[in-house]
Parts: C-alpha cells; sequence; structure tokens
C-alpha cells in the first residue's frame, strides 16, 4: 500500500484534530506521543500504516479522508466536520474557523453560528445562545433573506423570554409572525414564529392574544404538519388554555400531543411532552400526583439516553416538587440540594421557583423565620399560579409552580 504523502497528511491530521477541539494529547491517546504525533503534524516523520489507522480510528474517519488535501476554507472544512457529528464535539472547531481570514463568507458564518447557538441551547448556557443569538440577526439583515431573519427572531424570541425579557420577546415574535405572512415562509417556520410568539405573550400575561394565536397556530398545523410541529402547537395550546383556568381542557391538549407523538420520530421531545404533562398535573388543583409521577417516570427513561443538564436539572426540580406534595420533604431536600451541586442550567422563570420550593422546605423543617423571609424576597417576582409550562421549540419544558399562594 502507497504511503501517505507528507506534509499533507500532516495538515490534514492537524486540520481535523483542530476541527474537533482536540488536543495532541487527547488525540494520541496511549499509543502515540505528543512529540511523535507533533512531528507527524509537522510533515518531519512519515507515518506507518499502523500509525495511520490508529489516527483515523481515534478521529473518527475513514482513513480515505486523512488522504485527501485540505480543500475549501477553514469555515468551510469545520462545517463539513461539524454537519456529519451531533454539533457539539465541532462547536470550538467552529469557533476557531470563525475568527481565520478565509471565515467571512456570510452564507457560512450563517451556519457555523447557527449550529454554534444550538450547541449552546442544548448545554443551557443561555448567555452565550443568546449573543450567538445576536449576531445571527445582525448576519441575517445583511443577508436579507426571509427565512433565516424569521428563523433567528423566533430562536431570539424563545431565548430572551428564557432570561425574563418578554417584552422584548413579544416585540421579536410578533415581527417574526409578520414577515412569515409577508414573504409567504413555508408551514414549518411560519408555525416556529406563532409558538414563539404564543409563549412570549403567555408570558407577559397577554392571554386573548395568546389565545387567539395559539388557535390560529394549531388551525395551521391541522393534520399536515408532521407529528412533531403538531404535538408542540398542543402544547402550546395547552399552557395557554391552563393559565386561563381551563384545566380539564388543558390536560386533554397535552395528553393528545404526548400520545400523538412516537418515540421514534423524535425521542428528545417524546421525553419533554411528558416533563410537560407531569409539570402541569402537579399544578392542577389539587395536584394530580399519581398521573405526574407516572409521566416523569417515562420521561425518565428517555432522559437516559438523549438527556442533557439542562433537561436533567429540570426532571430533578419536577422530582422535588412532587416529593413535596407527596411530604416527601427529606426527598425535596435531597432533590434540591442535588439540583445546586453542579452550575445552574435553570433559566430565570425556573430558578425563581426552586427558590420558593425551598423556602417552603424551610418552612416545614423548622426554619420558619427563614423560610417566610426568603418566600417574601421573593413574592415579588414569583410566577403566577396559573403560569403553567411553556414549549420553547428546540428547548426544554418549564417547572411546575411550586408558589401556590406562597403557602405550604
Amino acid at each position: 500500500m502507497q504511503m501517505m504523502e507528507q506534509p499533507l497528511f500532516g495538515r490534514r491530521v492537524r486540520e481535523l484534530r483542530r476541527a474537533r477541539g482536540l488536543s495532541q494529547a487527547a488525540l494520541a491517546g496511549d499509543e502515540l506521543s505528543t512529540g511523535y504525533l507533533s512531528r507527524l503534524e509537522s510533515g518531519a516523520r512519515q507515518p506507518t500504516e499502523r500509525v495511520i489507522a490508529y489516527v483515523a480510528r481515534r478521529l473518527g474517519v475513514d482513513r480515505r479522508v486523512l488522504e485527501a488535501p485540505p480543500s475549501g476554507t477553514a469555515l468551510a472544512r469545520a462545517l463539513s466536520i461539524a454537519s456529519s457529528t451531533d454539533g457539539d464535539e465541532a462547536v470550538e472547531g467552529l469557533l476557531a474557523a470563525l475568527g481565520k481570514p478565509d471565515g467571512g463568507d456570510p452564507l457560512l458564518r450563517w451556519r457555523a453560528l447557527w449550529l454554534i447557538a444550538r450547541s449552546w441551547r442544548k448545554r443551557g448556557d443561555t448567555a452565550e445562545e443568546l449573543a450567538c443569538l445576536e449576531e445571527l440577526d445582525r448576519l441575517a439583515d445583511t443577508l436579507g433573506l426571509p427565512e433565516l431573519r424569521c428563523r433567528v427572531w423566533a430562536s431570539l424570541a424563545r431565548c430572551l423570554r428564557s432570561t425574563g425579557e418578554t417584552g422584548r420577546a413579544v416585540d421579536v415574535a410578533g415581527e417574526a409572525v409578520r414577515l412569515a405572512r409577508e414573504a409567504g415562509l413555508s408551514l414549518p417556520d411560519t408555525a416556529a414564529a406563532l409558538m414563539a410568539l404564543v409563549s412570549a405573550e403567555a408570558e407577559e400575561g397577554r392571554l386573548p392574544e395568546a389565545r387567539a394565536h395559539v388557535d390560529e397556530l394549531v388551525g395551521l398545523v391541522g393534520e399536515c404538519g408532521g407529528t412533531t410541529l403538531r404535538a408542540e402547537a398542543l402544547w402550546s395550546a395547552a399552557t395557554v388554555r391552563f393559565r386561563q383556568g381551563h384545566q380539564e381542557a388543558a390536560r386533554d391538549h397535552i395528553e393528545r400531543a404526548v400520545q400523538g407523538l412516537d418515540s421514534r420520530a423524535d425521542v428528545t421531545l417524546w421525553a419533554r411532552l411528558r416533563l410537560a404533562a407531569a409539570s402541569l398535573y402537579l399544578q392542577s388543583g389539587p395536584p394530580l400526583t399519581g398521573p405526574a409521577a407516572a409521566r416523569l417516570k417515562e420521561a425518565e427513561s428517555a432522559l437516559g439516553y438523549v438527556g442533557t443538564p439542562l433537561l436533567n436539572q429540570e426532571l430533578l426540580t419536577l422530582r422535588a416538587h412532587l416529593a413535596f406534595e407527596e411530604a416527601r420533604f427529606a426527598d425535596a431536600r435531597a432533590h434540591l440540594d442535588e439540583l445546586h451541586r453542579d452550575e445552574m442550567r435553570l433559566t430565570h422563570r425556573d430558578r425563581l421557583r426552586a427558590g420558593i420550593l425551598d423556602g417552603r422546605l424551610l418552612i416545614v423543617e423548622g426554619y420558619e423565620k427563614e423560610g417566610r423571609r426568603q418566600l417574601e424576597e421573593l413574592g415579588g417576582k414569583a410566577p403566577r399560579a396559573d403560569d403553567a409550562d411553556l414549549p420553547d421549540t428546540d428547548n426544554a419544558q418549564r417547572l411546575p409552580n411550586v408558589a401556590r399562594n406562597g403557602n405550604i
């Protein structure tokens, strides 16, 4: 078999390694020294067949990929790698490529930033996601493509809502809906914009407007919008109806969403819907702990495979709330303690609710003065008792209302 030519082989290895965000030590592993890998990348050493096979295996590529010379810009190459993975592993490579002199193509930058924003969202890093979306918004204005502008506005509205900037979220989502209608955009783009607007309006307390828009959304999706799109539309409808006080109708809508989605279509959404259903049951008056526990058990089974730090924290908080409602106060405290061991990923609203639950637990545990002081401090910021959880289009659902009147 013909040896691979140096220095092209070394350059190709270095390019693929950096695109994956790997150090030389990480790629070298147990079978190569970093010094030997460094000489390979510089072209000073000729690779053996064993080394070629090992490096290809560590990079997760066919050896023929190592034979191909670097082509296109650094950003184009990084995008090719990111597009063939789940996106998270290649974020560092994309960020590095965006800073290179040949990373200025606006369409390529758009694709890269979109993948990066989705990765931040999955990780629950709202600040990084928001910064990325703001840059995407500026880039979309330069490109002038209505589809891209609509998509970034819908995502930006969702992100703003999660940070508590609901007024601006309503404005941005409203612009996305207007653009989708005027440009005659596709059903998925229009539905995503409407969903973002409904969520922002509901969060802002504009329930009549949210009801009108969610009815439009459900009618638009109908039976032809695809199972995932229809499930999220029904979830939105359940949220608005619950906030308007129609609990039975809300439960009917969320169950239709749950039962209408096969896990094979989207296992992450399948799990999120069960978290949403459990949350809604826990917020009902009185709380329906049995159905909530059943849905949480289903969601937990799926999150063992597709869970993210954010989703896992939301599951943990729901379990804490369920334990509190079942008077298992020691379990509730253990869940809250576990929640605070890692970096907090929850949204602004969810953190408030976790704080309220903590205050109620303090009172139960005999620390009445501390608990009441905490509840008073959070009282003006707390979500209302009718605030059911909102879908986030590619994000996890909300925490249940643990505040009901601020009492135990």
